[in-house]
């Protein structure tokens, strides 16, 4: 495998990598400080993990260090390795839920802070989750929950028309340089499992996958030859290279199956169409749902939380909450009851396609149904007709579900139902979500998540130019866009000119 060029350089955008450490733990916290032209300094959620602190050639085979690796030796020591939700059930705070807390706060104190028992809270009840497979240490703890920070997973992986090994790490290192929290590696052509463990081994974020995709590919494609175990090895050949979530669609059943059918789009989930043809084929009920209990059993063993699939999003506003939809949904809360009883931690997937006046009810039926468990959506896009744009389309309705309660969104490229995207695709995508996710983020309160702006518009009444690209979620682009028409050291931008700018005839009114 090829050495690429470190991409996490931070002090090209005015910032550096500062650590916080723990109070209950010995812990140290990494997070991006912006250092402003006033000599004020700005603290972020940073997402880069060890990337940042060593100036050199990423080396793909040697990985990234081990951040959790002495937490859980020490549990497996004393015999008392037990899943986040367990400890959290105990009243036990632990050193991931303290680094979470720390890193939710950004710098914010006082009573308005999140604290590592409101974190250990928000577990226990379910309405959180902190997805950490202790096989992938490398993971830095984060946390997704409708009181916390708004999280977004960038989708990666290869098909069977293209892309190699380097060029999907390099993508899911791409999309956390840009901010995603999380990475799905969506694998479907060849080197499935190598491709995953290149993966895992050089990422500082929880990685989940779809497990139907490479049990399909292990019998050829061929739907009819599928079997529960077939799938189970699968499962348990990715818990061991350390997947943080599964994609599970246990929820698809044989009775949904008629009103699926008569849809505009029909079944638009990957995961969702092969196991309807699978249950079309053999007349039976999906295994994923009988089975269910055997497979929170195996997930319990390397604290693997579900993304609970939901394999009837609607995949055109007209399909957008109908019969199939929300039938599935309620077979999505039974599950998470059920994968709650065995300590396994529960988020729930949701749309798809659905207008604005249509989403405020997929955000209260999920809570009802689900009982508070953490929603993850796809957008939902508002409108079918935005081809090439769809990462707009998605992220209008992005930003109306997270700021309703929607914990972690899952983005959308700008190939969105045109075709694989590229990196150029996902820093386009990565940043676009991001930009919903902090917008929720403010309307919902967050504290500390106004913050940025603030500085941001300080800065821009003031001219600090260097200071508005820094503060920007893309630096790069923000100072190449200013620097197009105009020279540096100007108290203008090229859209006023010198004599038109609003903002500096206001500072020259007594």
């Amino acid at each position: 495998m090829k050495r690429m060029e470190n991409i996490f350089d931070l002090s090209k955008n005015g910032a550096k990598k500062v650590y916080i450490d723990g109070e209950l733990f010995p812990i140290r916290v990494g997070m991006r400080e912006i250092s402003l032209q006033n000599g004020e300094k700005v603290l972020v959620y940073d997402t880069s993990g060890p990337y940042t602190e060593e100036n050199h050639t990423i080396d793909i085979q040697r990985g990234i260090r081990k951040v959790r690796e002495n937490w859980t030796r020490e549990r497996f020591d004393k015999q008392n390795f037990h899943t986040q939700l367990w400890y959290a059930r105990q009243g036990i705070v632990t050193p991931e839920m303290e680094y979470v807390a720390i890193r939710e706060n950004q710098g914010v104190t006082g009573e308005n802070r999140i604290t590592p028992e409101i974190v250990r809270e928000e577990i226990a009840a379910g309405r959180a989750i902190l997805p950490s497979n202790y096989r992938h240490p490398e993971a830095e703890p984060m946390i997704i929950g409708s009181k916390f920070l708004v999280k977004i997973n960038a989708n990666i992986g290869n098909s069977a028309l293209g892309s190699s090994i380097e060029e999907e790490v390099e993508k899911a290192m791409w999309a956390i340089k840009w901010g995603a929290d999380t990475v799905m590696d969506l694998s479907t052509g060849k080197n499935i499992h190598k491709t995953r463990e290149a993966i895992l081994r050089n990422t500082p974020v929880p990685v989940g996958t779809v497990p139907m995709y490479q049990a399909l590919e292990k019998v050829h494609g061929k739907i009819e030859d599928l079997t529960w175990e077939v799938y189970y090895d699968t499962l348990v050949e990715q818990c061991e290279q350390g997947v943080d979530y599964f994609t599970i669609h246990a929820g698809i059943l044989q009775e949904h199956l008629p009103a699926a059918l008569k849809r505009v789009t029909g079944i638009v989930s990957r995961g969702g169409s092969i196991l309807a043809k699978w249950m079309n084929i053999n007349k039976k009920q999906n295994f994923l749902y009988t089975h269910f209990e055997e497979i929170c059993e195996l997930l319990k063993k390397y604290d693997i939380a579900f993304s609970l699939g939901d394999g009837l999003r609607p995949g055109s506003i007209a399909d957008a909450n109908d019969e199939a939809q929300f039938g599935e949904l309620k077979v999505l809360g039974e599950l998470a009851k059920i994968a709650w009883k065995h300590d396994v931690q529960v988020i729930i997937e949701g749309p798809g396609h659905v207008p604005m006046n249509k989403i405020r009810e997929n955000m209260d039926r999920q809570i009802v149904d689900c009982a508070g468990a953490p929603f993850y959506t796809l957008g939902p896009l508002v409108s079918d007709i935005g081809a090439g744009y769809d990462h707009i389309t998605s992220a209008i309705g992005a930003a109306m579900i997270g700021w309703m309660g929607t914990s972690m969104l899952c983005y959308v490229t700008t190939k969105e139902h045109l075709a694989l995207p590229n990196k150029d695709d996902v820093r386009e995508g990565v940043v676009t979500y991001k930009l919903a996710a902090h917008a929720a983020d403010i309307a919902k309160g967050h504290p500390g998540a106004a913050e940025r702006d603030l500085q941001m518009s300080k800065a821009r009444y003031e001219m600090r130019w260097y200071d508005q690209f820094n503060l920007s979620l893309d630096p790069e682009r923000a100072r190449r866009m200013h620097f197009e028409m105009i020279k540096e050291g100007a108290d203008h931008c090229s859209m006023c000119g010198p004599d038109f700018c609003a903002m500096k005839i206001t500072k020259s009114i007594l």
